[in-house]
């Protein structure tokens, strides 16, 4: 059986007995826009609040924010966790202390999931430029981490630091000296600083000349106990391709190599019947009826939907998305939820606990 199919058959088992906010994606009725919890504060990055919570609990409070930390887990995949995190002055200083092995996350990681900086690193500073670039100082013992783990650690401290509005780039020190290249095997850093364009869990497989691509991202599942989370996967195509909408629809349908330990919920058939069309931040595809997988009715899986939504969204033009099947608006997902509105991305990643 390939490992689509099985895919197909777990995800559709799962998707029949679980609602999707215990995925941890788009949470209650309200399609269009998640809402945060009404127990959970969001502030903008810098500002002060009283920071009296437990470090080691994952409640929420009305002393806590919800943060996205990118861990490894165990297949090697740097995946978004979200967790109630303290707030300080700096929530996102506060982040990335909470990447550090054997730091306040320990108590807190999922089965499987391990953090991304060496033991004993000190987060020395945070300077959030007003051209959205974080000067992030590490201290010494940032440099003493293994080879493998060298663009694990780019990945994660980039997509924990961009979740933040504030921050679009960022710029790596160790004890205040700029890092042109990383320690232990030279991976450059450009002088612009990182940012989310250089990608995550990078797949090249199957490209001959990568000189002839760019990136997209998309999001695949990776099995987590007896959920699903949501993986982001950069991988590169032709830049004859001019349509990167549709190119993240094909390569969402193809699947992630088999080589991985990720899995798809687009079957094989399933096409575009028409090009994207796009209004104001909004993207309309209009699907075969194949993405309605095995639902006599005109129903779409959550996990089809999610991993969509959240790839499309990579794309800093497109805010929402809207499907039709052969015209037809008149959609739900298989927990009977409409999906007449677009939808826009949820607020955080894989929030659930598995």
């Amino acid at each position: 059986m390939s490992k689509r199919a099985k895919a197909t058959i777990a995800i559709t088992v799962l998707a029949s007995s679980m609602y999707l906010s215990g995925c941890g994606l788009f949470g209650g009725n309200n399609k269009e826009k998640l809402d945060p919890p009404q127990d959970v504060s969001y502030l903008k990055e810098g500002k002060s609040v009283d920071a009296s919570a437990d470090k080691n609990s994952n409640k929420a409070t009305e002393k806590a924010i919800q943060t996205e930390l990118y861990l490894i887990n165990k297949d090697g995949y740097v995946v978004a966790q979200t967790f109630a995190l303290p707030n300080t002055q700096s929530i996102a200083k506060e982040a990335l202390e909470y990447l550090v092995d054997g730091g306040p996350v320990t108590e807190m990681l999922p089965n499987g999931f391990r953090a991304v900086l060496p033991a004993d690193t000190e987060v020395l500073g945070v300077d959030i430029k007003d051209d959205g670039k974080a000067v992030v100082d590490f201290s010494k013992e940032f440099t003493k981490y293994q080879a493998a783990d060298e663009q694990k650690i780019l990945q994660a401290i980039t997509w924990t630091m961009t979740q933040f509005d504030t921050v679009k780039k960022v710029e790596l020190r160790v004890n205040g000296t700029p890092l042109k290249e990383m320690p232990v095997k030279g991976t450059p850093i450009s002088a612009d600083g990182l940012s989310r364009a250089d990608g995550i869990n990078m797949d090249t497989s199957g490209v001959a000349d990568i000189t002839n691509t760019h990136p997209i991202t998309v999001y695949y599942l990776s099995q987590n106990g007896k959920g699903y989370n949501y993986v982001p996967v950069t991988k590169r195509v032709d830049n004859s391709e001019r349509d990167d909408v549709a190119a993240v629809v094909k390569e969402l349908v193809d699947g992630p190599g088999y080589n991985s330990n990720l899995v798809t919920d687009f079957l094989p058939d399933v096409k575009l019947v028409d090009a994207p069309e796009f209004d104001a931040g909004k993207v309309t595809l209009n699907f075969n009826e194949s993405v309605l997988g095995s639902f006599k009715e005109k129903k779409i899986s959550q996990y089809l939907m999610n991993s969509l939504v959240l790839s499309l969204t990579e794309q800093p033009e497109i805010k929402s998305v809207a499907i039709e099947v052969n015209g037809s608006t008149k959609l739900v997902d298989d927990q009977g939820e409409s999906l007449t509105e677009p939808v826009t991305r949820p607020e955080k990643v894989n929030t659930g606990s598995f």
